[in-house]
């Protein structure tokens, strides 16, 4: 299992985390295997949305003896009631609710404390402003969570907490589907059969903002949905009209900046395995390009924002996915921050160094000007 820094938290986290979805299946009766099979895979980062009262006392149980072996992502504001999952921000539901989750995890701190479910600037504003950031800063103050996180589909409330910078991980759905999405408050608007009857081109400007941004400022990112429900994975049901790998669903979302972690559903231990073959994959199955290139009534021609790296190898050495990244992190901001340029001067083989070739043009599946970016990032780095 490879690791990654959560952004500025100093949590290493797996690249492949867990959701919780499998958890209440079977009665409860997979969390033990579940989380004997991520132990043994090395997987450490769980996200639990779900308030299930029974899912709690079971995962409490499973987790003794070995709590400190994960990190747990656990979301305030969202309770059981009346045999049920409800989402709140009735500050008094959100104690009672946090509350219950210590008693019955056996536990009295979380890692993460992710502000659950905020998909309107008006619901964030109040967030925010309100009792539940209050409360997610008390716990913190306590040591009863390590970070505060937020869980968003919509990237226009996304940049805003971040820009807040009082989050400091970012619970986001991303995949190759939903990334060309614009903002909406209705997150079922990403899967939607009429958010994909027409011509799609290139990733919505507002989530490569996001990706740059959390990149930038060090907020870290885990991945809900990165195979959209399972849609993704089966060619009568995606939006895109054709069936992707978990690897290639895995790689697109670990590709973008930010990410650290990609929290995968698994209802079995074989589900679970499968996406852990990510980790032993090839560059061929975990190779997204050609597939996206595919897709019908979705273009991608002409922007780099997928770092596939099919313009490998350059005969200069030049890493063009870095620096291409770094060049749109460089290019999202009116003067150059400090840390892209540290990053980018850190590289062995720069922009500069670009011979013009063409190598790599040819060999894109996006049709790229990958000389004019290599130029465009010597004139702007200096190098």
């Amino acid at each position: 299992m490879n690791y990654r820094q959560l952004g500025r938290t100093g949590l290493q986290v797996s690249e492949i985390g867990m959701g919780c979805e499998g958890f209440v299946d079977h009665d409860g009766a997979m969390i033990g295997p579940l989380l004997d099979a991520a132990e043994r895979a090395g997987v450490n980062c769980i996200d639990l949305y779900t308030p299930n009262a029974d899912m709690r006392d079971r995962l409490g149980i499973a987790l003794q003896g070995r709590r400190e072996k994960f990190i747990l992502q656990a979301h305030l504001c969202t309770i059981w009631k009346n045999g049920q999952y409800k989402r709140t921000r009735q500050i008094d539901e959100v104690r009672a609710g946090f509350e219950d989750l210590f008693a019955r995890l056996q536990t009295d701190h979380v890692e993460i404390g992710m502000i659950h479910y905020v998909d309107s600037l008006d619901d964030w504003h109040q967030v925010a402003q309100g009792p539940v950031m209050a409360y997610a800063k008390e716990l913190q103050d306590a040591g009863k969570i390590g970070h505060i996180g937020l869980s968003s589909h919509n990237p226009a409330v996304a940049i805003e907490a971040v820009q807040s910078g009082l989050i400091e991980v970012l619970m986001f759905s991303i995949n190759p589907c939903y990334d060309l999405q614009p903002p909406s408050e209705h997150c079922e608007d990403l899967w939607a059969d009429e958010s994909y009857a027409g011509q799609l081109t290139n990733m919505d400007p507002l989530r490569q903002q996001l990706y740059e941004l959390c990149a930038r400022t060090g907020v870290g990112i885990t991945v809900m949905k990165a195979f959209g429900g399972g849609d993704l994975l089966d060619e009568q049901l995606s939006p895109a009209g054709k069936a992707l790998t978990s690897s290639q669903c895995i790689h697109y979302a670990l590709t973008r900046p930010g990410v650290a972690s990609v929290l995968v559903g698994a209802h079995t231990v074989e589900q679970l395995h499968h996406s852990l073959a990510y980790e032993r994959a090839s560059a061929a199955q975990r190779d997204y390009a050609a597939a996206l290139s595919a897709f019908p009534q979705i273009s991608w021609q002409g922007h780099c924002m997928m770092y596939c790296g099919h313009c490998a190898p350059c005969p200069q050495g030049i890493e063009v996915a870095a620096v291409t990244k770094f060049l749109n992190l460089a290019l999202a901001q009116k003067t150059l921050p400090e840390t892209v340029r540290e990053h980018y001067l850190a590289l062995p083989h720069r922009g500069g160094d670009c011979i013009a070739c063409g190598a790599c043009e040819r060999r894109c599946p996006f049709g790229v000007p990958v000389i004019q970016n290599m130029n465009r990032a010597a004139d702007i780095f200096g190098c």
